[in-house]
């Protein structure tokens, strides 16, 4: 069996899927360059578009950063796009009620005519939940409930549920979006338990680019964590698509400002000319890499546009 959140790449020749994270807190970015970043993607042949899920970012300085609300950006880009794929990477269980989450979810898959992928995650930056008024504790846990909610609300349209930290009494979900049994669904993790969770259902994986230290050789270790995870509830390793975050320095980058916990600093990205950039592209591909998700430096129209030459040369290889 193949992973259902496989889609064939833009060109036929290309090894593999080739994505972009749009801007996040790298500056103050607005709908019209958000709009505009899209718009070239599908113009240059990218696959993807992802966007995070984040509420608030404070940094040492004592300066408060924050991205515009992920959900939004994804129904408004769901509508101005054509092609590419769409998705959170990933949205946190914990800021949604898990039958919304997955209401939304539907109507994502619906505005984008079965574009959109449900990627999923525990969250992990404390600032955002405490400011929010999130429970930070027990996260693995309350993340198992949630995904057990959204999974078979989206699967089966239905769902009767009652947990420790949620609810979800004789719960349906009408109507349902094009895709049969929902959108594919991504996970954010590496962590055993967060694996075990997710293997029986998950249709994709995700590696940070910390995960991986930014290099092919970093996939192997992480390709067998899944593989043991999938096996080991029942289903084949190709039934999960492999997917890794990979920086991208480009003409002009400095180094990316980053919210997350794993500063952009603390690997080298990936840089060169269009053939060094698509040679390291490719060799995720040979290290059994169905996508990426390219993290730009810096993000902007002119960086997506110099990805044309990239793209070409890997869809010739």
């Amino acid at each position: 069996m193949t992973s259902r959140y496989l889609r064939p790449p833009a060109s036929p020749g290309r090894p593999l899927r080739v994505g972009v994270q749009l801007p996040e807190v790298e500056r103050d970015v607005r709908w019209a360059e958000v709009l505009d970043l899209a718009r070239r993607a599908e113009d240059v042949g990218l696959d993807s578009l992802w966007v995070g899920d984040h509420l608030l970012y404070r940094f040492a300085d004592g300066s408060a950063r924050g991205p515009w609300e992920a959900w939004t950006q994804l129904a408004a880009l769901a509508a101005v796009t054509e092609r590419v794929t769409l998705g959170p990477l990933v949205a946190c269980t914990a800021y949604r009620n898990p039958a919304v989450l997955a209401k939304e979810a539907a109507t994502l898959d619906e505005i984008s005519g079965g574009r959109f992928v449900l990627g999923l995650g525990a969250g992990w930056n404390e600032t955002e939940f405490t400011a929010y008024g999130l429970p930070f504790d027990r996260r693995v846990s309350r993340f198992e409930e949630a995904f057990t909610i959204v999974t078979t609300l989206l699967r089966d349209g239905a769902v009767d549920f009652a947990g420790q930290f949620y609810q979800a009494r004789d719960c349906e979900l009408v109507p349902l979006g094009p895709t049969a049994g929902g959108p594919p669904v991504l996970v954010g993790s590496i962590g055993a338990r967060m694996l075990r969770i997710t293997a029986p259902v998950a249709d994709a994986w995700n590696a940070w680019y910390s995960d991986t230290h930014n290099e092919p050789a970093g996939v192997a270790p992480l390709r067998t964590l899944v593989d043991d995870a999938v096996v080991a509830a029942g289903r084949a390793p190709g039934d999960v698509a492999r997917t890794v975050a990979v920086p991208v320095r480009m003409p002009g980058g400095t180094g990316r400002v980053m919210g997350d916990y794993a500063p952009s600093a603390l690997v080298s990205p990936l840089t060169g000319s269009p053939e060094e950039v698509a040679a390291g592209l490719a060799a995720y591909a040979e290290a059994g890499i169905d996508e990426v998700q390219l993290v730009l430096d810096p993000v902007t129209g002119t960086s997506v546009d110099a990805l044309r030459p990239v793209l070409e040369i890997l869809d010739a290889r």
